[in-house]
């Protein structure tokens, strides 16, 4: 069995699934495959208890093409960005900086989601689409280009020829192994422990991130959670002890999570189970091949500080969607993947190499060293156009006014 169409996506998380939305709003036709079957409920087996905080320029992506007013009901806002050190010798505040999006703009910094409920509302918004074809289940396995057209075999024995391949299959990508395009790959011996939890105060729409040494401890607003204030979690840790805190009973991994926080909203009660991520940072040699665009965790991984992540993915995406639409006659030509190269790799990778050097600085052990980033982030803080300029730059606005 053969079929056609203009993008199939290989890759159904969060970035392919909003790639489908985007490009079949803009009135391509999709087809988009992923060999996991999504879980869209907070509390089955599998479901990823990770969020998502979207920035600024992805809300407007996501208005865009359907998904915004679907998602704004769910969506917590960030409207503060709180830095805490606390790397002296006690585990406690020695530092406190607030980076208010109010100094740049009248909008918060962004939005946070749980990713269960993404792939929820995603969903359904695809199933408004009539050109959009989701194929849960199916992998992609081969890869086979021309100049004209791609062919791409299927798990399920069905072969697809399109236009353009948008890899979006994550950091092992099938589809960029089969183009034969290298990564670049660093380890930092650290793994994330991802979880909610309820706090008896309030977050105010503040993301605490809490550094002493492993990396940060991160809290990010959630909506409320029975009738209590609740955030999301990213502990990040080293390899072993990460290991060894996602084995510990509740009551003693709430206490250690407490601690961690320094107890900037209290005490922690667990309110999910708890999952376990390695970190790495990877780039991709190359964007694209022929016929084929990489994107997302294909392109690019980031350890998880200050919500670049899946906002650097939606920017690959908005980019592609806007030379896509720019070069119809030309989908997936070698001028508009070269186009696609240039705009975004070289911003990638300095992203890529600035969120590297942030988390060697949150993973500091020696005292010493742990003074220096006190008194960098003191100093960062009291000179006003940097800390703008620091923030404008976390949101990929560049400059601005």
């Amino acid at each position: 069995m053969a079929d056609t169409c203009d993008i199939l996506i290989s890759g159904g998380g969060i970035a392919g699934l909003t790639a489908a939305c985007a490009f079949g709003a803009a009135g391509f036709a999709v087809i988009c495959v992923d060999p996991a079957v999504p879980v869209t409920e907070r509390d089955a087996e599998g479901s990823d208890l990770r969020t998502t905080a979207f920035l600024q320029p992805a809300q407007q992506l996501l208005q865009r093409c359907g998904l915004w007013d679907r998602l704004a009901d769910h969506a917590a806002a960030l409207q503060i960005m709180r830095i805490v050190d606390a790397g002296g010798a006690l585990p406690e505040p020695r530092v406190i900086k607030d980076f208010n999006a109010a100094d740049l703009s009248e909008l918060p910094f962004g939005w946070n989601l749980p990713n269960w409920l993404l792939r929820r509302e995603i969903l359904a918004r695809l199933a408004e689409l009539p050109n959009v074809d989701f194929r849960p289940g199916v992998a992609t396995t081969s890869l086979f280009t021309r100049t004209a057209q791609a062919r791409v075999g299927l798990s399920d024995g069905s072969r697809i020829t399109t236009k353009l391949v948008i890899a979006a299959d994550g950091r092992n990508s099938p589809m960029r192994e089969a183009a034969g395009i290298s990564v670049s790959t660093t380890r930092y011996g650290q793994k994330a422990l991802a979880f909610a939890v309820t706090h008896p105060k309030p977050h105010d729409n503040v993301s605490t991130e809490v550094h002493r040494s492993g990396g940060p401890f991160t809290l990010v607003p959630l909506p409320d959670h029975q009738g209590k204030p609740s955030s999301a979690v990213v502990w990040m840790e080293r390899g072993p002890k990460a290991l060894a805190l996602k084995a510990l009973p509740t009551d003693e991994f709430e206490a250690a999570m407490t601690r961690r926080s320094c107890a900037v909203l209290g005490e922690l009660k667990l309110a999910s189970r708890r999952s376990l991520w390695p970190i790495i940072s990877q780039c991709a040699e190359r964007l694209n091949g022929e016929r084929l665009a990489l994107m997302a965790e294909a392109a690019h991984v980031v350890p998880p500080i200050g919500a670049q992540g899946l906002n650097m993915s939606l920017g690959d995406l908005a980019c592609l969607l806007e030379l896509a639409e720019a070069r119809r006659e030309g989908l997936g030509d070698a001028q508009m993947l070269d186009a696609y190269h240039r705009a975004r790799h070289t911003e990638i990778r300095l992203r890529v190499r600035g969120i590297d050097l942030l988390n060697r600085a949150s993973m500091l052990e020696a005292r010493p060293l742990r003074d220096m980033r006190a008194a960098a982030l003191n100093a960062f803080y009291a000179i006003e156009p940097l800390r703008k300029t620091l923030m404008r730059t976390g949101l990929g606005t560049g400059r601005g006014s």
